[in-house]
């Protein structure tokens, strides 16, 4: 399937995050453009400021009429997690409309340029993120599709500069694996952070995940880089992960410590993580980051493994990390004071919310940290309980909401109790929303996070008013 045949695009689920970012490529790009989503919100309405036409109902007729009477012109863009029951979905499969998942169509545009592709279980969206603000800082003519709003950009898409050929123009994509949505794409540079357990719902045992990873690497492709040579693709990895055998791309390992890239007199200065990134070429010395976190020093590491591997130089990568601001809902400081600090995470893996607690405990050893956690799904409340309260357990103090269900109806028997009876912090409270802001309006604590997925960032100005008082 091309492109070229339509001349508009309806979104089923036009508010995602990913999705919006497509919208936008399409408008851009001189299509019509609208779609439904269940709620409004701050993206849908900078969506409709950019003269996209979206509804919050289910009804037919609020899809324009110029979309509806045109099937044969009219793409349709949806998102798994619209129910097949839906009125909008039946009648546009019913009646002879082409009908795309989100990941299908990001292939199509990605396809066209040299892909580099951030996948992992957890840290793609800082990683590819990173990436993008390193090709675009260093003046790589680049667009990138984001699963985050960047502070740098105020966006989760950036648009290239006009190419005569698109070989030229290198196309950063965040890779998901949920739905297995990642093997729409075929990168020709590859990053996998992390091959967790996650999405069971979806995969149902670990295996799977590890073999979806695994035929995603498997379709790596060479890289062109305009009038060059094509070269080998090449596949960057966290050391310790076991993909090195499933493709036919070199292979590079990296991580914090060890691998062909690493870090090394990595040092806390004044609440910031510095460090000097060895690379097979040589060293970058004081790379200072804005945005803290073991985790994201890691990140920052593959994401200059790809920018070096791309013709960057060493000065560049430095500068690029040193004026990164990180991206929304990760480790995003929404209150710092003497007296008090707020911070937000969007973790919602185990493995996530150990990373965020740990670097936030290495910045500020001498406070006391309490951690506000929503769990996110039945089925991962389900499957990581254990791993979700060892991890909360780096905290002094945890407040514990319900979980937030998103696309998933409850299961019986799952709880947030299931995580709650075993967290070993010093101090533990299940509590309802309004529970939460009455205790930190009472107790005041100096070192407050909120973590997860859900709505728990509805919490922030409310929270942060608490904290001071307003």
């Amino acid at each position: 399937m091309t492109l070229d045949r339509f001349q508009y695009v309806y979104f089923l689920g036009i508010g995602g995050i990913g999705m919006s970012a497509l919208a936008r490529w399409f408008v851009i790009n001189g299509y019509g453009v609208a779609g439904y989503d269940r709620t409004s919100t701050a993206l849908t309405d900078a969506l409709q400021a950019e003269g996209m036409a979206i509804h919050f109902e289910e009804a037919v007729e609020q899809i324009p009429a110029t979309f509806r009477h045109q099937p044969d012109k009219t793409l349709i863009i949806y998102t798994p997690a619209v129910p097949k029951t839906h009125k909008e979905y039946v009648y546009l499969t019913e009646n002879g409309f082409t009908l795309q998942k989100r990941s299908q169509v990001l292939g199509l545009i990605a396809g066209q340029m040299n892909t580099v592709g951030v996948a992992g279980t957890h840290g793609k969206t800082t990683t590819s993120s990173m990436v993008a603000h390193i090709l675009r800082d260093a003046g790589v003519n680049c667009a990138a599709f984001l699963g985050g709003i960047t502070n740098n950009y105020g966006t989760n898409f950036l648009l290239n500069e006009p190419a005569d050929d698109l070989r030229s123009v290198v196309c950063v994509v965040e890779a998901d694996e949920f739905d297995r949505s990642f093997l729409t794409l075929h990168p020709h540079l590859a990053i996998v952070t992390s091959t967790d357990a996650d999405h069971l719902d979806i995969y149902g045992a670990h295996e799977a995940v590890l073999d979806s990873f695994s035929a995603y690497v498997s379709q790596i492709e060479p890289l062109q880089v305009g009038s060059s040579p094509a070269q080998p693709g090449v596949l960057f990895m966290k050391k310790g992960l076991s993909l090195a055998d499933k493709t036919q791309a070199d292979v590079r390992t990296y991580s914090l410590n060890e691998g062909d890239y690493h870090a090394e007199k990595l040092r806390i200065e004044n609440a910031t993580f510095s460090f000097d990134l060895v690379y097979p070429g040589g060293t970058i010395s004081d790379i200072a980051l804005l945005i803290p976190g073991f985790h994201n020093v890691e990140n920052a590491i593959a994401a200059a493994a790809v920018a070096l591997e791309l013709g960057v130089s060493p000065a560049a990568v430095r500068n690029a990390l040193g004026s990164y601001r990180g991206v929304k809902r990760r480790f995003e400081y929404i209150l710092k004071t003497d007296k008090a600090i707020l911070i937000d995470d969007y973790a919602h893996h185990p493995a996530e919310v150990e990373a965020f607690l740990q670097s936030v405990k290495a910045l500020y050893p001498d406070r006391t940290l309490t951690a506000i956690f929503q769990p996110h799904l039945f089925s991962r409340t389900r499957d990581f309980a254990e791993g979700f309260a060892n991890s909360l357990s780096l905290a002094d103090e945890v407040l514990l909401l319900d979980i937030y269900p998103a696309r998933e109806s409850p299961i019986e028997g799952v709880t947030s109790e299931l995580i709650f009876r075993d967290i070993r912090a010093k101090n533990k409270r299940q509590c309802t929303k309004d529970e939460i802001l009455a205790i930190i309006s009472s107790e005041k604590p100096e070192l407050l996070v909120t973590v997860g997925a859900g709505d728990i960032d509805q919490l922030l100005t409310e929270l942060k008013n608490r904290l001071t008082d307003q």
